[in-house]
């Protein structure tokens, strides 16, 4: 693959300094360009409406560079553990500009979000209950609930919403005994709604009927508690492309969108909230593993790498691959005759396979795979310590 103005949205970096880190750095390493994701923030920012906010989603990458990057642009911060919130304090976030979300919160956790000031996503009543227990304040705290859309939803992928039964939020279908039962605890009140139901969506107008679904929900909560609410939560699922056959997700487009649905519900007058992870941080990074051997076994070809599921395990979660290429060190992008290639690792188990990809057919021991959209969802969700491997190093880049 040669690198042009239609490609470097997959791999981060240009040709030539995708050469000079691979021939510079040990390997295997992540890299991610830092100037790369401000411009992303900025862009998507300038899309929107300025009544909604634009929270990132700690989960997609939580290096502490990148959080202060965003940081420093104004972002707020979308956590779901107690060290996910210890880390966006370290980076310069307030509890004012942190929403905290996920199905079984821990005490520890729940006082995590309340030392930070974070606004709280209940999943539940139990929820609700330990808050009451727990809020020390001269007013009732106020929260968000997560409600699981009866129709209307639509995940290509079922990852972290969709339809059906879930571990996540309340049913729509029991909101109403929800809001009666958490009536009860008058130190907690609720204020606001999530709702997430969308991964890695390319198309604006799926992402835009899943944020009408959410405002049609906040109109009738709106009802069953008798107060105005003043945060509705839309989630994430902006989609990053992880091949050149796949289309862009348009920004502009789910903005112009959005803007209509804030005109539509002008019930609502407080502030809508997206939560972009992946959107932000995919495209800023790359990981790096030299070929250790190339093989064919019966009739398949395999590229044997230094790294694998210990390093990136999302191929394997989801079956689709992060897009590849091929560096010679010192001499650039491989280009040529390619064909398809497994790709191993060094791990004593059939699972270690990183996914496929088109690569040269003349690769060979000390070439150096380079893998794209790895800024999100790559180095810290791996199997990073199975067969006691050395973690990869990671360099953080800011060419302004």
């Amino acid at each position: 693959m040669i690198l042009t103005a239609a490609t470097t949205d997959l791999f981060a970096f240009d040709e030539a300094r995708l050469d000079e880190l691979t021939t510079r750095h040990g390997t295997p390493f992540f890299a991610y360009d830092l100037a790369a994701a401000r411009e992303r923030f900025t862009r998507l920012r300038a899309a929107l409406p300025a009544r909604v906010r634009l929270a990132y989603a700690v989960k997609s990458n939580p290096g502490l560079p990148l959080l202060e990057t965003f940081a420093e642009q104004g972002a707020w911060f979308d956590c779901a553990s107690a060290g996910e919130v210890s880390t966006a304090l370290a980076a310069g976030a307030t509890g004012q500009g942190m929403v905290f979300a996920g199905p079984a919160k821990t005490e520890r956790d729940l006082q995590a979000a309340l030392f930070a000031g974070a606004r709280i996503q209940v999943d539940g009543i139990e929820d609700v209950a330990r808050l009451h227990d727990l809020h020390t304040g001269d007013h009732p705290l106020p929260v968000n609930v997560r409600i699981n859309p009866a129709a209307g939803v639509s995940e290509v992928a079922t990852i972290i919403g969709g339809g059906g039964p879930s571990a996540f939020g309340v049913d729509e279908e029991v909101m109403e005994d929800f809001v009666t039962e958490a009536a009860r605890y008058d130190r907690v009140e609720i204020r606001g709604l999530q709702v997430f139901a969308a991964s890695n969506e390319l198309d604006a107008g799926r992402l835009l009927a899943n944020h009408r679904t959410a405002l049609r929900i906040g109109q009738r909560l709106r009802q069953l508690v008798g107060r105005e609410l003043d945060l509705i939560d839309i989630g994430g699922g902006l989609g990053i492309r992880y091949a050149l056959t796949e289309p862009t997700l348009d920004v502009r487009a789910l903005g112009a969108g959005l803007g209509r649905i804030l005109a539509e519900h002008d019930w609502f007058t407080g502030e809508l909230l997206l939560e972009p992870g992946r959107w932000l941080s995919g495209p800023t990074g790359v990981y790096a593993a030299r070929v250790v051997r190339p093989k064919v076994s019966r009739g398949e070809r395999f590229v044997m790498l230094e790294g694998g599921i210990n390093h990136l395990l999302r191929p394997l979660l989801t079956g689709q691959s992060f897009p590849t290429l091929a560096v010679r060190p010192g001499q650039g992008v491989l280009t040529g005759d390619r064909s398809t290639a497994t790709l191993a690792g060094p791990l004593c188990t059939s699972l270690d396979r990183v996914g496929t990809g088109d690569l040269p057919t003349d690769l060979r021991p000390g070439d150096v795979v380079v893998f794209g959209q790895t800024g999100a969802y790559a180095y810290t969700q791996a199997m990073s310590h199975f067969l006691s491997h050395a973690l990869p190093e990671q360099h953080w880049l800011d060419e302004i």
